[in-house]
């Protein structure tokens, strides 16, 4: 076992922490920072299995923090974007209700994106026509703000900045230890080699994503909420069949969850992805049925949030897990924006796995989330629109975490 030295240690090199590591880095100059991550490349669950979608914070409650760091975290990645000349387009998104009750919805949606400050405007069924000519609905949105990029590639960019500040990016080193004390923190790694590292550090910053819970756990932290993975898995429009949607078109989501239903995302290398649904993952990192993990599985099973998850919504839950099962299924729910589209024009693409807390009451938390220790900083709680928002999620926690300096 060797021994490091480092000022701050982040563990997690998808975008919440490779951001929150060039954001302490630019709040305090000089202070040696080291990104560990097991997997060995960034970005390789959360931020690289994502939709690309930037943001425009249409859903999120005035007062919430997702609301104010998405709007901020689109400025600053926006400018990140434009200096490292990432591709990008702003393409805008519609928004469109297919049934009666999904109007009264949609009219609160515009209202809600006008408080926000945003561009949103009720567009006629011509002009909808017009924008997507296979889209049909009874009412629309327009929302010009919403955007597509490529999550990936600005990782990548950021861990190359990261590096350049004189940081330092671990990768393939898993975590297997941490040590709180009241004034340093020892983190315990273990490579894929199986050569174990311990660093000696004076402050830490989990965010580990799909594990962040089980970090918190490692250094004493105790949170309440616990992560339930959720599976939200795609098809994509064969390339013959791209031509049936221009950009993005979502349907009006439904209050009650924190998902937004299938829709269709336009990817920035031109494929049209459909999707996702949302399943529950029989492993945190469980992409198709096939992966599962005892552990995991056992967890779940003994924490009551899930079980009162469960009886609430388990009639949505059948269905989307019919949906998964079924392609049929999943083509019929599509057709309710895009009439056209048949099974035929699909073919199955990737999956990507949601990290959402749930607390013990059954209730799934909403908003971000963070926890601190006495020398650490937990973000417990970052699903979408975390990558919009990453910047300034970020920022945010050098703020916290310099507050303690």
């Amino acid at each position: 076992m060797t021994h490091t030295e480092s000022e701050i240690i982040v563990i997690g090199a998808g975008i919440v922490g490779l951001a929150t590591a060039r954001a302490l880095q630019r709040q305090h100059p000089g202070a040696v920072v080291t990104v560990f991550d097991k997997e060995t490349s960034v970005a390789a669950h959360q931020t690289g299995r994502n939709s690309g979608v930037i943001h425009s914070g249409l859903y999120y409650p005035p007062a919430s923090q997702k609301a104010a760091m998405v709007k901020t975290g689109r400025e600053l990645l926006f400018d990140f974007i434009n200096e490292q000349e990432i591709p990008v387009d702003l393409c805008g998104k519609v928004v469109v209700a297919t049934r009666p009750d999904e109007v009264t919805r949609l009219d609160g949606l515009k209202a809600r994106g006008l408080e926000h400050g945003l561009a949103v405007r009720s567009i006629s069924l011509g002009e909808l026509r017009d924008r997507e000519p296979f889209v049909q609905g009874l009412a629309a949105l327009v929302v010009p703000e919403a955007g597509i990029t490529d999550y990936v590639m600005i990782c990548e960019r950021l861990a190359d900045s990261i590096v350049a500040a004189g940081g330092w990016l671990e990768l393939g080193s898993q975590v297997t230890a941490i040590n709180e004390e009241a004034d340093h923190v020892s983190v315990v790694t273990a490579s894929t080699g199986g050569r174990e590292t311990t660093t000696r550090a004076k402050w830490l910053v989990n965010c580990s994503g799909l594990h962040s819970d089980r970090i918190a756990q490692l250094s004493g932290r105790q949170t309440e909420a616990r992560i339930m993975p959720f599976r939200g898995e795609y098809y994509e429009l064969t390339p013959q069949s791209r031509s049936l949607v221009k950009h993005l078109v979502y349907p009006v989501p439904d209050p009650r969850f924190p998902f937004l239903g299938v829709h269709f995302t336009r990817m920035i290398n031109g494929e049209i992805h459909a999707g996702p649904n949302a399943v529950l993952a029989l492993a945190r990192e469980g992409y198709t049925w096939r992966q599962a993990n005892r552990v995991d599985l056992l967890e779940m099973a003994k924490d009551p949030g899930s079980w009162k998850l469960f009886k609430k919504y388990w009639r949505t839950g059948m269905g989307e897990m019919h949906r998964s099962l079924s392609k049929a299924a999943f083509v019929t729910a599509l057709q309710q924006l895009v009439p056209e589209v048949t099974a035929t024009d699909l073919v199955k693409s990737g999956a990507g796995i949601r990290a959402q807390a749930l607390r013990r009451d059954g209730s799934l938390v909403d908003d971000f989330e963070f926890v601190e220790g006495a020398r650490s900083v937990h973000v417990v709680n970052a699903p979408s629109p975390a990558a919009t928002a990453s910047l300034a999620i970020g920022e945010a926690i050098a703020t916290r975490l310099g507050k303690k300096f």
